[in-house]
């Protein structure tokens, strides 16, 4: 996940710089914000548990709000400068710690107007949204938990035209096909609507494995399949029995 220890192991150059009391309020305030960063950064680097990383990063997270929410209001220009890192940054955290929602609302601006990651994350913006988000759905469907279906097709869509690794948007494909899967498999197979949505899960998962043949959902493409042939073949009706000898006594 983006909060392993690699992730945090060095500070962007634009978080360094030591906060002064020159400059407009505004300056001020970002090498604040840029000198809270470092020193959060640096805490989070002396923790080796990654659930305990998660912890410290959720306790940290009300400090920026009222910086991120002025930044988002900001546009284009917001955070140039001293506290460029801040943003990108804390939408790393929001996604470690699974509040997606918010984590989204940071993404849909970073990948707007083009905000770089810190070097530290060694990734692009959106090669980073796609395969955190994605990579956090199939943990949690590999351990029969559900996971928001919006969330995964907000980020289908806010990336649809970004490069990156096949590799990476197949895991999306396949989070998506998952839990429309489990859609499908919670229906009555004998209804027309399950084998709508059936067809649904297929096609996101079909395109997993054509961006990826190793992906690992082989077995649920031929599940989905077996059931929408079982239930388009036709039902047999039993013969009427022959009564044309009966003498009727």
């Amino acid at each position: 996940m983006a909060s392993a220890p690699v992730t945090e192991s060095g500070l962007s150059h634009t978080a360094s710089a030591p906060a002064s009391d020159a400059g407009t309020p505004a300056e001020r305030a970002a090498a604040s914000i840029a000198m809270r960063l470092q020193h959060d950064l640096r805490r989070l680097k002396e923790i080796q548990s990654i659930q305990r990383k998660i912890e410290t990063k959720r306790e940290l997270l009300p400090a920026y709000a009222d910086w991120i929410a002025g930044l988002l209001d900001g546009g284009r220009n917001a955070g140039v400068g001293v506290a460029e890192d801040v943003l990108p940054t804390i939408m790393v955290w929001l996604i470690d710690t699974g509040d997606y929602a918010r984590a989204l609302e940071l993404a849909d601006h970073v990948v707007a107007y083009d905000v770089p990651l810190p070097s530290r994350y060694e990734r692009s913006a959106p090669t980073l949204i796609v395969e955190e988000i994605a990579d956090a759905a199939i943990r949690a469907q590999t351990a029969k938990q559900l996971f928001p279906l919006d969330v995964l097709e907000h980020v289908e869509e806010l990336t649809a035209d970004a490069d990156m690794h096949d590799q990476v948007r197949a895991k999306l494909h396949k989070a998506i096909g998952t839990e429309l899967a489990r859609t499908a498999e919670d229906l009555d197979p004998t209804k027309p609507e399950f084998v709508v949505a059936a067809v649904r899960a297929l096609a996101p998962l079909r395109e997993a494995v054509r961006l990826h043949d190793r992906v690992g959902v082989a077995g649920q493409i031929k599940r989905l399949e077996r059931a929408i042939t079982k239930r388009a073949e036709p039902t047999t009706v039993p013969a009427a029995p022959d009564t044309a000898g009966s003498t009727g006594s």
